[in-house]
């Protein structure tokens, strides 16, 4: 079909795995999809199928029923076009340009040193596959490719009235194979900016302080498996453990994503040279205290200090103290667990980005919820802690959730599906990260949805890798759902 340009291309299935082959050779970082939007669209001008973008920048590709399928509800096979830019500290790689650069590890596709872009890609490759396919049965078909969803969901907010005809929706963005989703939590995006005031030192040198090797992960994904967050650490030492020091902060910066959990984090301080050897062992025995702690997780975790040179002055007591305690107070990781749903996060923050300007400190932080009261109860919170650190605050970004509906078709169908196919149910679930879903449930009310994939780990890090088999039970399942999508 395409020339392959990586040792994937020969994994079964090749319908999925040639085209997601392709897929890592095209740049697609959020905000930059456009070359691979246009490769999509060009092949499937190619095809003869029927292709057209909105003024959003979505794609929207039909293709007829099968013989005898004609009379089947439409369905519209959904994915986003984009993918997360992570890459380790080591590695040499520029998202908007250079192809992503996937291997076989054992059981696992992952990639060199960058996040691999099954998330979505592989349920993006499944669409365009299917699409593909001449020995597919299916109902009239409609593929949703949205942009930009890692980055605010551009796509699925701009999705208008009257582009979709479908009555079901196959979302491929879930990452456990054996798990039906029918539900997703909310999110809103949370901007503290902290002025600062800044005042010459003579007498002090300058160090920057590094803390890396940290595994990150999707904020919502992997937000309760107690990996650790660079930002609220780093926070926590300058805060806490440093007893003694006349330390003054000059800037911190730490993350790089407001739905990824922060890997690395940087702080640059200016100390007397008299303590240099203090504050070394203040820091020696905070890394022991970590290691102790994370040692189960964070394996790579190290803690360095280098001399730099700066042309900022430090902050002043005033500024570096409140920045430091609204940093050190600001609520991090699982909130709160759902009692309806079992083993699911309900309510979550994630201190995603810090960045420090001339004169002010800003903080990005994503926060998530089943439920809008728990999202509204963390909002309340946040505005509480600016107010007592005298920071400006915006929300902005607001998502709805999608609400589970127990009496869904498809949902059932598909249950039944995977039973007959395996000898066993699928784990209906509800999902703590952010699906498109809830956007679609505007200009679609009455679209009934739900969201598979296969196995996906650690998405939105470099460690993400796809599990090479449950691609092809994947696969299975989108064939044998599309044969049996009802009658309309």
């Amino acid at each position: 079909m395409f020339k392959p340009h990586s040792e994937i291309s020969q994994l079964e299935p090749k319908a999925i795995w040639q085209f997601f082959d392709q897929i890592c050779a095209i740049a697609h970082p959020s905000k930059h999809e456009e070359a691979l939007a246009q490769f999509i669209v060009d092949w499937a001008t190619s095809q003869n199928l029927s292709v057209h973008r909105d003024t959003t920048g979505n794609v929207f590709i039909k293709k007829p029923a099968t013989t005898g399928m004609e009379d089947r509800k439409a369905v519209v096979l959904q994915a986003h076009i984009d993918m997360v830019p992570q890459k380790n500290d080591d590695t040499v790689h520029d998202f908007t340009c250079d192809p992503i650069k996937p291997y076989i590890d054992g059981e696992w596709v992952t990639a060199t040193g960058t996040t691999l872009g099954a998330d979505n890609g592989i349920g993006m490759a499944s669409c365009l596959a299917v699409l593909a396919a001449d020995d597919i049965s299916h109902g009239p078909l409609e593929v949703l490719l949205t942009i930009d969803e890692e980055a605010g969901m551009t796509g699925a907010f701009g999705l208008e009235e009257g582009w979709l005809e479908g009555e079901i929706l196959l979302n491929t963005d879930s990452e456990q194979e054996g798990e039906i989703y029918m539900g997703c939590a909310g999110g809103i995006d949370a901007s503290l900016k902290v002025a600062i005031e800044r005042e010459a030192q003579t007498n002090l040198s300058t160090y920057e302080l590094v803390l890396k090797g940290l595994k990150g992960g999707h904020s919502g994904v992997d937000i309760h498996t107690g990996r650790a967050n660079a930002n609220k650490l780093l926070a926590r030492f300058l805060q806490n453990h440093i007893s003694g020091i006349d330390l003054r902060l000059v800037s911190i910066k730490g993350g790089s994503l407001r739905n990824a959990i922060p890997r690395e984090a940087f702080a640059q301080v200016a100390i007397p040279a008299s303590q240099l050897e203090e504050f070394q062992q203040h820091l020696k025995a905070f890394e022991i205290i970590l290691k102790s702690e994370l040692s189960s997780i964070e394996t790579g975790l190290t803690l360095t200090l280098n001399e730099v040179n700066t042309e900022l002055s430090p902050m002043n007591v005033a500024s570096q103290s409140r920045l430091l305690a609204l940093l050190n107070a600001c609520p991090n990781g699982v909130v709160r667990m759902s009692d309806d749903i079992k083993g699911v996060v309900e309510t979550s923050l994630n201190m995603g980005v810090i960045t420090t300007d001339s004169d002010k400190v800003e903080v990005l932080c994503l926060v998530r919820s089943l439920i809008d009261s728990g999202r509204e109860d963390v909002v309340g919170t946040l505005r509480s802690l600016a107010t007592l650190a005298d920071a400006d605050i915006e929300f902005s970004g607001a998502y709805p959730g999608w609400k589970p509906d127990p009496d869904s078709e498809i949902l059932h169908i598909f249950r039944d599906v995977y039973e007959e196919i395996y000898g066993k149910k699928p784990d209906i679930m509800v999902i703590h990260a952010g699906l498109e879903c809830g956007l679609f449930k505007k200009p679609y009310p009455h679209m009934d949805m739900i969201s598979f994939g296969p196995t996906i780990k650690f998405p939105h890090s470099p460690d993400e890798k796809v599990k090479i088999d449950t691609v092809g039970l994947y696969w299975q399942q989108m064939k044998a759902i599309l044969a049996n999508i009802p009658r309309k």
